[in-house]
């Protein structure tokens, strides 16, 4: 049969539709090594900025056979502009303490507790058994586009045709192809702080600048328009919303976006990128609005979405771009010469989870409501600290946290807690729950907490914090 699997010796195995890699484990990092609970967190950040190319010069001397040369190992100043992910490091550093025995309870990851669906994963093996394990083209199967096309027309009133949707590894991969098709150097990129982290790492390897626009907790961390529209230029191209908010949970309300929207159409150059991952994330009254469905903004907007946190399929990376076919079309070019297409695996695991219903059916449904289970208990829980401001999402799975009332405080046996990065690093010392500190998503006063794990050990997780903040004696804020 010639769509079976079968055993084989040799060294090449086809595995085309996988989209798989292998890099060194320790290419462009540095090993860790944990000696206690206690880290510095100030060195996951440390880039080197250089003055020129030739200040960069750095070599290495190495020995083929008899001879000794010198290798140039200097960076470009595009990688070096570049932060790391703090998220992504202090993840991978609480799990590295769990797996060394000592107890953290990890809520700095962007990642649903949940299994993936089974008709989901059911149609991933099937895919394999039937083998779709083939390149795909470029842009995706037709099957996926065509799905990804209903899904958009039905449930966010928005139409698009097949060689209008790009189907990539993960909305991050989406994110970045987009700046890098439509940003020159030089060009802004408008971003409203608290932001995703990658936002202006991104912008930054399009070597476009970005203009961060800060909100209030007061105003649920959401954009002002007077404020967007004093901040805007000539050099403004891309504007980056995300509703629901990841770290915030906010969602922007209609009315917003449509005033959003009448300051965007004034700006010929302005575009949209509206970052929708979190949609069906969403607690009533709440309720989610396409950037892309607004009058006038079709034309301006570019939706990216995907599969990841919805249908709790993080590990699939399967991600997509809807929006005019001259700007999706370039972005295809860029994914043909990097990555080509995604897993053939995960597109037809992806065709299922459309499948599933509106929003993706009960399944999805049964998995948002325990997520506001677990929100209303932590907004609960945190408004009854002293000194602590808290505004309650409106979706997605994080609580950003207003903790800078105790900056200041001096820890027995640690030292000054001075800002969010000292915080966390305390509260991984003293009560091992690793969270992320606000200054990566350009709030220093506020700490994220991921609520994408059981109400049982966001419990435990709350009374350790607690027990944490108590001998902590506020100073006196004039």
């Amino acid at each position: 049969m010639a769509n079976s699997l079968h055993s084989c010796s040799s060294p090449a195995v086809a595995c085309l539709g996988f989209r798989t890699g292998l890099l060194g484990a320790d290419s462009g990092s540095e090993k860790l090594s944990f000696r206690s609970v206690s880290f510095p967190l100030k060195f996951l950040e440390t880039t080197r900025r250089v003055e020129s190319h030739r200040n960069m010069s750095a070599v290495v001397k190495a020995v083929t056979g008899l001879d000794q040369v010198e290798v140039d190992i200097s960076l470009s100043p595009r990688v070096n502009s570049v932060k790391p992910s703090k998220t992504v490091a202090i993840t991978d550093q609480a799990t590295a303490l769990a797996q060394a025995g000592i107890p953290v309870i990890r809520l700095a990851a962007g990642e649903p507790d949940f299994d993936t669906p089974a008709p989901i994963a059911e149609a991933g093996i099937n895919a394999i058994r039937e083998g779709h394990t083939r390149y795909t083209p470029n842009a995706g199967t037709l099957e996926v586009r065509e799905a990804i096309c209903r899904k958009l027309k039905e449930e966010n009133g928005i139409s698009y045709t097949p060689d209008q949707i790009l189907v990539s590894n993960g909305a991050k991969q989406g994110i970045l192809q987009a700046v890098l098709a439509v940003c020159s150097p030089g060009d802004e990129v408008i971003i409203p702080a608290p932001f995703w982290v990658s936002y202006p790492e991104i912008a930054r390897l399009a070597d476009a600048t970005p203009v961060i626009l800060s909100t209030k907790i007061e105003e649920n961390f959401l954009l002002d328009p007077k404020v967007l529209e004093s901040k805007l230029t000539e050099k403004s191209r891309l504007l980056i919303l995300c509703s629901p908010s990841n770290p915030t949970g906010s969602v922007y309300p209609k009315k917003l976006l449509e005033e959003i929207a009448q300051i965007v159409a004034k700006h010929p150059r302005l575009l949209v990128l509206s970052d929708e991952i979190y949609e069906r994330i969403i607690y009533a009254p709440a309720t989610h609005t396409s950037f892309a469905s607004l009058p006038g903004m079709w034309e301006r907007t570019l939706t990216v979405n995907g599969f990841s946190k919805a249908f709790a399929m993080t590990g699939w990376r399967l991600g997509y771009l809807a929006g005019p076919k001259h700007f999706v079309a370039a972005c295809g070019k860029i994914q043909s010469q990097s990555t080509s297409g995604a897993s053939s695996i995960s597109q037809k695991a992806a065709v299922a989870a459309l499948g599933m219903g509106y929003a993706g059916g009960e399944v999805v449904a049964f998995m948002v409501k325990a997520f506001q289970e677990r929100r209303d208990f932590l907004v609960q829980s945190f408004l009854e600290l002293e000194g602590v401001k808290v505004s309650e999402p409106q979706g997605a799975f994080y609580l950003f946290i207003d903790f800078s009332s105790y900056y200041g405080s001096e820890a027995e046996g640690f030292g000054m807690i001075e800002n969010s990065e000292s915080l966390c690093r305390y509260l991984l010392d003293k009560s091992q729950v690793a969270l992320v500190p606000g200054d990566a998503f350009g709030d220093d006063s506020c700490i994220r907490i991921s609520y994408a794990t059981s109400l049982t050990t966001l419990q435990a997780a709350f009374e350790r914090i607690k027990k944490a903040l108590i001998p902590l004696k506020r100073p006196a804020h004039v």
